[in-house]
């Protein structure tokens, strides 16, 4: 079966769960997590994208991340590959490490951030690497020592968290930590990790049952975690974005004509378009060239850079530009 699209868009929230291949461990020592750490820290503040929770286990971990106009998947690629490289050059290994693609659920705010802050929080006292919420409190490899005031991250963001359950920290603190122990209780809430409406009506079974289905299309899906209306407009953007690629394709739009329009606007031959200049306009037009490339005709950064052979985080670099270009000097790809 075909894997699905990624769903992604500025400012929204995203449950992001890594796992090791074949359950291996991800994280053999601290020195491991500490160097997924300062990648984190390096790159959080370079993307623009918020962390409001995380968790690290042996074999997993759990993040929770708001996008900005860079997308998950430019910060998952430069996270992992990253970390892949340097894990098997110092544990002397080959080969891939994570368990398939990491897994993104984009989540509705307003039901749903608090409970999946709680969610994350609690995962290592689940899987028992800490014993007592007293060591959860102080165990450095979750946000949650973080929001307890017991250890620092400049990369996290404390004081939003902090905010949703009062205004003087020390208060919030105090009602954050009463939420995450009333969490205790309720289990391992697999409603929380994908198709959270489908779940939380026990499942497609019942809700055949209950005939939901009748009165039109039911809107479920495993990669968004919200009520029926928020999931029902998130699969419609989506479907805006994919039928527009479509319909450029339709009408013979490609590659080569992105090419021609891009030359064309920025006055540069096509030769330096693939050339390595660093002239400015040279620079704009291949950031425009691949903005458009990635926007309009809805190439992966992977199938680019391999068209163009260049590198994926290079790539992700010229799309970042050649949007900031197109915005700024309302460049279209249709006149």
């Amino acid at each position: 079966m075909p894997r699905s699209a990624r769903l992604d868009a500025p400012g929204v929230l995203h449950h992001v769960i890594i796992r090791g291949i074949e359950r291996r461990n991800i994280f053999k020592d601290d020195q491991d997590r500490n160097n997924f750490l300062e990648r984190l820290a390096t790159l959080l503040p370079e993307t623009r994208i918020s962390c409001y929770a995380w968790s690290f286990m042996s074999n997993h971990a759990h993040f929770l991340f708001r996008t900005s106009d860079v997308s998950l998947s430019t910060l998952m690629r430069r996270l992992l590959t990253g970390y892949v490289v340097t894990f098997n050059r110092r544990h002397k290994r080959y080969g891939p490490l994570f368990q398939n693609r990491y897994k993104s659920i984009l989540c509705q705010e307003d039901p749903y951030l608090r409970e999946l802050v709680r969610y994350i929080h609690l995962n290592p006292l689940r899987v028992k690497i800490v014993s007592t919420v007293s060591e959860l409190n102080c165990y450095e490899y979750s946000g949650h020592s973080v929001l307890m005031g017991k250890h620092k991250s400049d990369w996290q963001e404390m004081k939003y968290v902090l905010s949703l359950f009062d205004k003087p920290i020390s208060s919030a603190r105090k009602r954050y930590l009463t939420y995450v122990e009333a969490g205790l209780k309720q289990g391992r809430r697999p409603e929380l990790v994908g198709g959270g409406l489908i779940r939380s009506l026990g499942g497609w079974r019942e809700v055949k049952k209950k005939q939901l289905g009748k009165e039109g299309r039911f809107k479920g899906d495993q990669r968004i975690l919200g009520e029926s209306e928020f999931v029902a407009q998130i699969l419609e953007e989506a479907e805006e974005k994919y039928e527009r690629s479509y319909e450029l394709k339709s009408k013979g739009y490609d590659l080569k004509v992105i090419e021609k329009r891009v030359c064309e606007l920025l006055g540069i031959e096509k030769g330096e378009l693939y050339s390595g200049s660093r002239r400015q306009a040279v620079a704009d037009a291949r950031g425009l060239f691949c903005y458009w490339a990635v926007h309009e005709l809805g190439y992966s950064l992977a199938k680019l850079a391999e068209a163009l052979g260049r590198t994926g985080p290079g790539i992700g670099y010229a799309v970042q530009r050649g949007e900031r270009l197109a915005n700024k000097q309302k460049y279209k790809l249709i006149e």
